[in-house]
């Protein structure tokens, strides 16, 4: 079964170890950028990975999904969306508009998969 629309899996390939196992090749993290459009969002109590990418990417299918884009994104990486999040600390959004140019291009993609 293929990914699903905008999934983290996306960028990974189906591989086979030396008995025909399958298995899915490593992932390459959206690291951090120094972006003009980059939001910084000062984390509420009860806020969530989850919580603030169905915020930020509601306009896309799945938002809640998406968390693992806020987690790449930080100058320290979040890999696992089910860590508190910490009162007061600052996080780093990507905005949409570089979701869907960067984060989402084909390009990237392609060049993830090879």
């Amino acid at each position: 079964m293929p990914p699903r629309l905008n999934s983290r899996y996306t960028f990974c390939t189906a591989q086979a170890d030396a008995n025909g196992n399958l298995f899915l090749s490593e992932r390459e993290p959206f690291v951090y950028q120094a972006l003009s459009d980059n939001i910084l969002h000062t984390v509420a109590k009860g806020e969530t990975l989850y919580t603030l990418a169905a915020r930020y990417y509601s306009a896309l299918s799945r938002p809640a999904g998406l968390w693992w884009i806020i987690g790449d994104f930080q100058p320290d990486p979040i890999f696992d969306p089910t860590v508190a999040l910490e009162e007061n600390s600052l996080l780093v959004i990507p905005s949409l508009q570089t979701v869907l140019s960067l984060v989402f291009s084909e390009d990237r993609r392609i060049q993830e998969t090879v």
